[in-house]
């Protein structure tokens, strides 16, 4: 019997209903069986080359998939590493990382890593700060996305466990600031109950997938997830400062990028989040304001604080850098569009296109419908959206299918979408003459 059976007697009767019941609400919610503490209690927390050396030892002599999951500290550094890895395998036990001290000793446990699956939870916010280190995963299951494709209303890794296991995990500590030391003991709880039960949940639901049809289709994502480039940086981040949508000015929204510009060289340097530099609220009122002299500056809320009148200088020289600008160099008062437009454009700007959309957006959703599976996993909605702007030369099977593909939908999604879709261009009849973008 497995580890997560001797915790809970309901583990069985959760899992019998997989794809079945919505574990939102209480009535399908099954009985669960709180998981309090390791069955083995909880690790000590390693960070030494030797004690690496271990690690990666016992993890070769292990079997099976090896549970992965990482804690961050977002909302308190301004970098996206890994403050503490949790790794669990059958035979081998649980092991608590700390990558901070040591980084380059963690060669072993690396190697150790690199040819068995991992299973991850939601594998996008993991993986990258794992590959920083240096680790690589050529095999993955990512339960999250397990879900998705098993269409549960709930995600989150304690619902899952709940439905699947019958067991009630533990949470609590997920956006805590984990680059903290010591950690609390507490914490560290947490973090292990993390991946004490996440090989026996990929194995539940992978009997779920099965079922339905769709392990293939799971397999084909998660090597989408391991295969896909890192997305391309954003730009003109200061766009997002919040309420910057108040601000109408371009010289006010010209002081507001060099207050944000100033506060990220200093939150990079010190490595603590944006945020607690300079909130934006700060940044948009000091903006609007305008004060003329520091002392001005320093009446305002928040840049009246001990920290920050001792950073008042770097703030007012960002402010006076915004208005020795000519008008030329200006921002714009709204970033020059690159993709498409909004739907509600498209009856005017392209009346084809929305044509098309109108009669395709309908049989992707039936087809997700008749699934089990949420639209944006069975076809990504900008490879719709971009097909249905641009149209195909010839509305047959064949021609869909090879856009699809060109757009990176994989062959279980072409599968489902490209007949369908084929379908409904070839019914679609275009009111007007394209006007492009």
């Amino acid at each position: 019997m497995s580890e997560a059976g001797t915790r809970g007697s309901s583990g069985d009767s959760a899992g019998s209903d997989p794809g079945g019941s919505d574990p939102s609400t209480e009535a399908d919610t099954p009985p669960v069986t709180p998981l309090l503490t390791p069955v083995d209690g909880v690790p000590p927390v390693l960070s030494h080359s030797d004690e690496f050396d271990d690690v990666a030892r016992a993890l070769r002599a292990g079997t099976g998939p090896i549970a992965v999951d990482t804690e961050r500290a977002s909302g308190y550094r301004y970098s996206q590493r890994a403050y503490l890895i949790q790794l669990r395998r059958q035979g081998s036990g649980s092991f608590l990382i700390d990558p901070i001290a040591e980084p380059d000793a963690l060669a072993p446990v690396i190697d150790a890593l690199a040819g068995p699956e991992w299973v991850l939870h939601a594998a996008d916010q993991d993986l990258p700060c794992l590959r920083e280190l240096g680790f690589v995963c050529t095999t993955l299951y990512d339960t999250e996305l397990a879900g998705r494709l098993l269409g549960l209303a709930k995600v989150n890794l304690a619902a899952m466990v709940a439905h699947f296991l019958g067991l009630g995990l533990q949470k609590g500590h997920g956006a805590a600031d984990w680059s903290r030391r010591p950690l609390p003991d507490d914490w560290l709880n947490y973090a292990a109950l993390d991946v004490e039960v996440l090989v026996e949940l990929r194995d539940a639901m992978d009997s779920a997938l099965a079922t339905a049809g769709k392990d293939g289709w799971a397999r084909e994502e998660f090597d989408y997830i391991l295969q896909r480039p890192p997305a391309p940086p954003r730009t003109d981040r200061w766009r997002r400062t919040s309420n910057i949508h108040t601000i109408k000015d371009q010289r006010t929204l010209a002081a507001v990028r060099e207050l944000w510009t100033a506060r990220e060289e200093i939150a990079q340097r010190r490595d603590v989040a944006p945020g607690r530099v300079l909130p934006d609220s700060a940044v948009v009122n000091a903006a609007t304001v305008n004060p003329s002299t520091v002392e001005e500056l320093t009446r305002l809320p928040v840049f009246g604080g001990p920290r920050q009148r001792r950073q008042a200088g770097v703030w007012f020289s960002a402010l006076r850098r915004a208005a020795e600008l000519s008008d030329a160099d200006l921002p714009a008062r709204k970033t020059p569009s690159t993709g498409l437009p909004p739907i509600s454009r498209w009856e005017q700007r392209n009346p084809d296109a929305a044509a098309r959309l109108a009669a395709v957006r309908p049989r992707i959703s039936a087809i997700a419908e008749e699934h089990s599976v949420p639209a944006e996993n069975l076809l990504l909605p900008d490879a719709m959206r971009q097909l249905c702007w641009d149209g195909v030369a010839h509305p047959d099977t064949e021609s869909v299918n090879q856009r699809l593909a060109a757009d990176g939908a994989r062959s279980w999604q072409r599968d489902l979408c490209s007949a369908a879709i084929a379908e409904a261009l070839a019914g679609v009849t275009t009111p007007g003459t394209t006007t492009g973008a």
